[in-house]
């Protein structure tokens, strides 16, 4: 095994601890881990398996990440892939300066986004990762659609040994593409998601569908693109293009979770008065499509 050290300067105020309680969304998650203080996540990298361990370095207005990867023959060359994956999984890149602006003129708002300040939103490396979550979440709560995720990818994710302990990858299409619906109903998925999780891993594996072309469609295009795949509703085509394409001006409007939340917290009554108030989601606790 190799092994290669480098930092990143995100846009500040950042902080890991609350960006990756937001990325993992419960502690048992084991794609992606904490120790409360490394976060570590097992990657494909350009084909290769690589563990990626990052800490924070300095307070939120100067933080700065040390990031070690592990993997066979790793070099330098690697760099900038890993540090573009960690820039999606962390938002290191984007700059929330407007929604502090906004948050410090609302009553309610400012010391929420205080107590919080630093937190990124979090997203998927891929987009075909995305949908995959959010399949599984449908119609269930969180905890539950984490569990079946949990079991997946270890039954079909490939595994990064360092040391006594393993890093789970996430399975990609091509892992997918091979198993019967069986295979995932057996881990708790009914029928239904199981052949909307194969079919979509077949379309990529077998190259008729690229979800990377989602990028270049407009919102409205892209969800009207993703809906047409099985098991597909707002919900799931919503969520794909906020927590896997990044697009925060995205709120999946049926999280009722979420929305009961916030409705609860703003002392708002009915849907109508929440049009126009969502924002990025603080992960509802129940998903729907």
């Amino acid at each position: 095994m190799s092994h290669i050290t480098f930092s990143i300067t995100p846009v500040r105020p950042f902080r890991l601890d609350l960006t990756v309680w937001a990325l993992r969304r419960r502690p048992d998650n084991v794609v992606d881990q904490w120790d409360g203080h490394a976060y570590q996540r097992a990657l494909m990298v350009n084909g290769k398996p690589v563990l990626v361990t990052a800490t924070q370095s300095g307070a939120a207005d100067e933080a700065c990440l040390q990031v070690t990867a592990t993997g066979p023959r790793l070099t330098t060359t690697q760099e900038p892939a890993i540090t573009a994956i960690l820039d999606r999984l962390l938002g290191l890149q984007s700059d929330l300066a407007e929604f502090y602006r906004v948050a410090s003129q609302d009553a309610a708002l400012r010391p929420l986004a205080q107590a919080f300040r630093g937190v990124k939103p979090p997203r998927f490396p891929t987009p075909f990762e995305a949908l995959i979550n959010a399949i599984a979440c449908q119609q269930f709560t969180l905890t539950v659609g984490i569990r079946l995720l949990n079991r997946l990818v270890e039954a079909f994710g490939p595994v990064v040994a360092v040391g006594t302990q393993p890093g789970h990858i996430f399975p990609n299409a091509d892992d997918l593409a091979r198993l019967e619906p069986d295979q995932l109903q057996k881990l708790g998925f009914s029928h239904q998601k199981a052949r909307a999780m194969l079919e979509l891993a077949q379309a990529i594996s077998r190259k008729r569908l690229d979800l990377n072309e989602l990028n270049a469609l407009d919102d409205v295009t892209a969800v009207t693109r993703l809906r047409q795949l099985r098991g597909v509703g707002r919900w799931t085509a919503e969520y794909v293009l906020l927590r896997g394409l990044g697009r925060l001006n995205i709120f999946p409007g049926d999280d009722v979770g979420a929305r009961n939340n916030l409705q609860r917290w703003r002392h708002l009554r009915g849907h109508s008065t929440m049009r126009g108030r969502l924002a990025l989601s603080p992960v509802g606790s129940r998903m729907r499509d």
